[in-house]
């Protein structure tokens, strides 16, 4: 059963699990489970899904009710008046505590360059003894809030990669050797993604939401194991 994080006559807001497709596309046509079908069966309504979240990305999603109020919600994420905060655990440790990366992205529909911007900080460092490049007597992570501007495809898994800050997880644009190492060693094969919050205005009383969605279990286990437990990560 799908956590439900908010919801009234219009809206309905999910926990996303990583792994769970928001819908059914062309590329994996042979699922056959997936949140837009699961949330239907689970209130018996019809809902539409308001934005995307990657497969493996877990966390806030929020779907209409109603129709009629879509158009109003996708102007605000067209406007980029929607707030977006995530949460994403790294390689290394950037030089900068804190920034903007503006690098225009490739789409992969039509391959022209869009204009992409993600702010980012670093909330938390770790230096673990262990050698995950043959290189290094000690590895390096950090924990980062991380706030996209634009939402390209894929947009922080990008960013993150330009910088060689790959996202913990990520098979398609992370690191294979720290993926296959936080695998071996802790038995973690997700996404260190998570989108934490998602900020808007109601479409019908206008009034601002915010919705809040807990981290999944192997972000918890993999925050403790890089001793990062005693940070307070909600709002």
């Amino acid at each position: 059963m799908l956590e439900i994080l908010f919801e009234d006559e219009y809206l309905i807001a999910i926990n996303k699990p990583s792994g769970l497709l928001v819908h059914r596309t062309s590329i994996a046509a042979e699922e056959t489970v997936f949140a837009l079908q699961m949330l239907r069966d689970q209130i018996g309504q019809h809902v539409s899904p308001v934005h995307r979240l990657d497969r493996p990305t877990s966390g806030v999603l929020l779907f209409s009710k109603k129709e009629e109020i879509l158009p109003l919600l996708k102007e605000q994420f067209a406007e980029r008046s929607v707030k977006k905060t995530y949460l994403a655990i790294v390689r290394g440790i950037p030089t900068v505590k804190a920034g903007m990366i503006d690098y225009p992205l490739k789409s992969e529909r039509s391959g022209r360059l869009q204009e992409a911007q993600t702010y980012y900080s670093v909330l938390a460092e770790a230096e673990i003894p262990f050698d995950t490049t043959g290189r290094y007597p000690t590895s390096r992570y950090s924990l980062l809030e991380v706030k996209p501007e634009t939402g390209r495809t894929h947009q922080i898994r990008r960013h993150l990669a330009h910088l060689r800050h790959y996202i913990i997880g990520d098979k398609k644009h992370g690191d294979n050797k720290q993926n296959q190492f936080f695998e071996k060693q802790f038995g973690m094969e997700n996404l260190l993604l998570h989108a934490k919050t998602l900020r808007f205005s109601h479409p019908i009383g206008k009034e601002e939401i915010l919705v809040e969605a807990s981290l999944p279990n192997h972000f918890q286990e993999t925050i403790v194991k890089l001793g990062w437990e005693k940070l307070h990560l909600q709002d």
